[in-house]
């Protein structure tokens, strides 16, 4: 399982399929955890060695993968929060650069709320940087509080009600 650096515009055929799915094997695990590393500590400097963390091994953390046919390109982590029933959290989004005009991360987030839903989850949250925070509103995402510092960016917090199927 490799991480792709494919310019979209030369995929193979068979790499034109995209699908979301947790992580199914050690490879695509490790896929997971490369392509958030690749875009929180490499690209955007927000870690120094790895974005990591205790969460990554609790048994109700899922990690979610988007392919584009056999490879992995980008990246999501979800959990439901143990002290506030039915509420699950989003974090970690991250999609390879050369694939996000292809709309993989609003796969990724759609793949999210609906795993989410579908484990009894009856809300989402999430802290989305600043700039991003339209692309989560078009996925029918509201803010939820005023925007703060987080890891040096300006994070929103967001919310979905998780019944209503956003962005179909």
């Amino acid at each position: 399982m490799a991480i792709s650096s494919s310019a979209p515009s030369r995929l193979p055929e068979h790499r034109l399929l995209r699908v979301c799915a947790l992580a199914r094997s050690p490879e695509e695990l490790t896929a997971h955890f490369a392509i958030r590393r690749s875009v929180f500590v490499e690209a955007q400097g927000l870690f120094d060695r790895d974005d990591r963390d205790d969460r990554d091994d609790h048994a109700t953390t899922l990690h979610a993968v988007g392919l584009a046919g056999e490879d992995v390109v980008g990246a999501v982590r979800l959990y439901p929060l143990l002290d506030d029933e039915g509420i699950w959290k989003g974090d970690r989004l991250a999609v390879l650069p050369t694939e996000r005009a292809l709309r993989l991360g609003a796969m990724l987030v759609r793949f999210a709320v609906r795993s989410a839903a579908e484990r009894g989850g009856r809300r989402m949250i999430a802290q989305v940087q600043v700039p991003n925070v339209h692309f989560f509103e078009r996925l029918g995402w509201s803010r939820d509080g005023a925007p703060a510092p987080m890891l040096g960016v300006e994070h929103q917090p967001m919310t979905i009600e998780l019944s209503r199927r956003p962005g179909r």
